[in-house]
């Protein structure tokens, strides 16, 4: 393929995402090496990030060491030993994990983006001319039409689709019951439920599937990179929010680089990267793989939030996702494709 991606577990490869860093800092000659720990989606982004940041003053004796996976299994790796001064996850509730364990302080998402610092929506990708002819979340659920979707279990890109697909049919006036079964049915169509949005990218660009439901930034990094693919903004649809923070025991560092990441010039780099600002003011010009470069993030008619439309992460963990009786596990339980 022409985009090589490669399948990641939660104790990824580590790779730097600079293999040296200048010398001579005002303060002190030593490099310092940060661990950013992420999920899988936004390591091209991070990547770009840290080399606008090396050409500054505060970011020149630094490189990084990375691993990048599957959002929830990254971040049960960290609570399991893996080394992070700065994580990256898709959800809300990964980070969470980590205040539980006492490795974040409470208080990571008391800023001006509520601890967000990426952001995006969810899309369908479908083949090039769209030859399904997919308009809206009515048409994944009719005969024949094959899914790709990650899996909740362990991708937070999963939740946040499956999120989407429920959260349409209530926004539009449906019941909860209604919702279930529109659920129910699109996960009968699911022909692959890869562990994470990248691999779930992957698996569609292989020629599996005729939707893929994606982050809007996975659809515009493909594109970027060569491939072949379209989609489709639907009426009604989710807005991602994924998380950032800097451990308790983090190099001093990692507060620097986090500051970098919410300023003007790194969510440039988000935005190149297809993601959309969580900040005012960000240039988003020039920005390559979109359908309309003069508006590359245009709005949607009705664009679901967490806050205004699920009450909070807490609250649609345990109602949608809990192990045992959340909805969505139950759904794909009974759908008998939690391991594809």
């Amino acid at each position: 393929m022409k985009w090589r991606m490669r399948a990641t577990a939660a104790l990824a490869l580590v790779v730097g995402l600079a293999s040296s860093a200048c010398t001579g800092s005002p303060s002190s000659g030593e490099t310092v090496t940060l661990h950013i720990v992420g999920f899988a989606v936004p390591e091209a982004a991070n990547k770009a990030i840290a080399a606008e940041w090396q050409k500054t003053e505060a970011g020149r004796n630094v490189r990084f060491e990375t691993s990048y996976g599957a959002s929830g299994d990254q971040s049960r790796a960290v609570v399991n030993g893996l080394k992070a001064d700065y994580v990256h996850f898709s959800v809300t509730s990964d980070v969470t994990r980590l205040v539980d364990a006492g490795l974040v302080d409470e208080s990571w998402d008391d800023g001006p983006t509520k601890g967000i610092v990426s952001s995006s929506i969810v899309v369908l990708a479908v083949r090039p001319g769209n030859p399904k002819n997919i308009q809206d979340w009515d048409d994944l659920i009719q005969p024949g039409i094959e899914i790709v979707t990650p899996n909740p279990a362990s991708s937070g890109a999963a939740r946040w689709n499956a999120l989407a697909a429920w959260g349409q049919v209530i926004a539009n006036g449906g019941t909860e019951e209604e919702a279930t079964e529109y659920v129910t049915r699109l996960f009968a169509n699911v022909v692959s439920l890869p562990s994470s949005g990248r691999d779930a990218t992957t698996s569609f660009l292989s020629g599996t599937g005729d939707v893929l439901l994606a982050y809007e930034n996975e659809v515009i990094l493909a594109t970027q990179n060569g491939e072949e693919l379209d989609w489709v903004y639907p009426e009604t649809t989710m807005l991602i929010e994924n998380p950032g923070a800097v451990l308790k025991d983090a190099h001093p560092k990692a507060t620097e680089w986090l500051e970098f990441v919410l300023s003007p010039a790194g969510q440039r780099q988000f935005a190149l990267k297809g993601f959309r600002p969580v900040i005012e003011g960000v240039d988003t010009s020039g920005v390559e793989g979109v359908k309309d470069p003069n508006n590359p993030f245009p709005e949607v008619k009705h664009l679901l939030t967490v806050d205004k439309d699920f009450e909070s992460w807490s609250a649609l963990s345990k109602k949608f996702f809990d192990d045992q009786n959340g909805i969505i596990v139950k759904i794909i339980a009974e759908s008998g494709k939690a391991a594809q």
